[in-house]
């Protein structure tokens, strides 16, 4: 292979890999966010993408009627209306996003920490009844009929035991965690014409080369997800740094007891940490869906512990760690599927998770969100 095909190559599989690891770094912080605050890694933070790449989805197709791509015709928007069909849709994906992380928080985290209320107990205990109806029925009415007949006893023994300023122990967050998660997957699994099917959603922008540099051509959809990741890395880091709510999120990440005391409201902390954490997971799926047109219900499983991945490489509770470890993981995964075969990068990714958690488990940087310099 002659050399300047092996530079061209390399610089390809640097681009893509950059863009691939920009979307790893958007859902990395929603990790590092909530470990940062919580001490607690939640892991069905990899829904919350999913969440926002159905957003995108509808947003394109139902509130912005773009059709679907079909044979290859396809109107390609461009200009002013190109710019507000990407924001639309990315205002959208994080806003739902968004929600959803509030929502989560609400109900499968705040009950457990001992700060809930009736609400949370019988959405939690709803949650529980629908993940247990999952497990023994795999048919959505019977698994409906459960969650509601299970709910009242659940419910019950949720506000008897985790009384008010009493909080689970720690495995109870997890499991918590995995049924959210889990229960997330499966309801969008049921929703919509093609069910358990890949969605294709409607490609906005057309994938043409934008420049190119060093012999490679850079297309502008890679532009924009690595541009568009670093714009919100930085709007992230700023709303930490500069903000009122942002050093909230510091206090309560380095001592919460302390912040509680000196008046800070740990618990409206909590809620802006999910919700930025949503936001970044949002703005990524509106990106992953800009290149890769679909959508699945279980997609966010293998992206978030790859995601996760990233967080602990570049240390977990550090914001700056989350966009080094991303960017790490993204080139590591491209050359070594150029390398070994596409078949082999999801074992990259775990077999990096292995090495980092036996090397060095605080990461690169490893320091934590309420004493790194962010």
């Amino acid at each position: 292979m002659p050399d300047w095909l092996i530079i061209r190559i390399f610089w390809d599989l640097t681009v893509t890999g950059l863009a691939l690891g920009s979307i790893y770094a958007l859902v990395a912080l929603g990790y590092t966010l909530v470990y940062g605050v919580l001490r607690l890694i939640n892991f069905a933070h990899s829904e919350i993408f999913m969440v926002g790449t159905f957003s995108a989805l509808i947003a394109s197709t139902q509130l912005l009627n773009i059709p679907m791509l079909e044979d290859g015709n396809y109107p390609y928007r461009t200009g002013a209306a190109l710019v507000f069909f990407l924001v639309f849709i990315l205002l959208a994906a994080m806003f739902i996003s968004g929600v959803g992380a509030i929502a989560l928080e609400r109900i499968a985290y705040r009950p457990l920490r001992g700060n809930g209320d009736a609400f949370g107990a019988i959405a939690l205990a709803f949650l529980t009844s629908f993940v247990i109806g999952l497990i023994f029925v795999n048919e959505t009415k019977a698994n409906l009929i459960i969650a509601c007949v299970g709910t009242a006893p659940i419910s019950y023994s949720y506000l008897r035991f985790f009384k008010k300023g009493k909080k689970a122990p720690r495995l109870a967050f997890l499991i918590s965690a995995i049924g959210a998660s889990t229960a997330i997957a499966e309801a969008v699994g049921i929703w919509g014409p093609n069910r358990r099917e890949q969605y294709q959603t409607p490609r906005i922008l057309e994938k043409k080369v934008l420049f190119s540099a060093l012999g490679t051509d850079v297309r502008i959809d890679y532009v924009i997800v690595i541009v568009g990741a670093l714009l919100m890395m930085t709007a992230l880091t700023l709303f930490v740094n500069k903000t009122k709510l942002g050093r909230g999120v510091r206090a309560v990440a380095q001592d919460a007891e302390t912040a509680r005391i000196l008046g800070v409201n740990v618990d409206l902390i909590i809620v802006v940490t999910f919700a930025l954490g949503g936001v970044m997971a949002g703005g990524a799926a509106m990106l992953f869906t800009m290149v890769y047109d679909q959508s699945r219900f279980n997609i966010g499983f293998i992206l978030g512990v790859k995601s996760f991945t990233a967080a602990v490489l570049g240390g977990i509770g550090n914001l700056k760690g989350a966009l080094l470890g991303g960017f790490m993981l993204g080139l590591v995964e491209n050359y070594g599927s150029a390398l070994f075969g596409g078949q082999w990068k999801d074992v990259i990714a775990f077999v990096v998770l292995l090495v980092v958690l036996m090397v060095r488990p605080t990461g690169i940087l490893g320091e934590s969100l309420g004493r790194a310099r962010v």
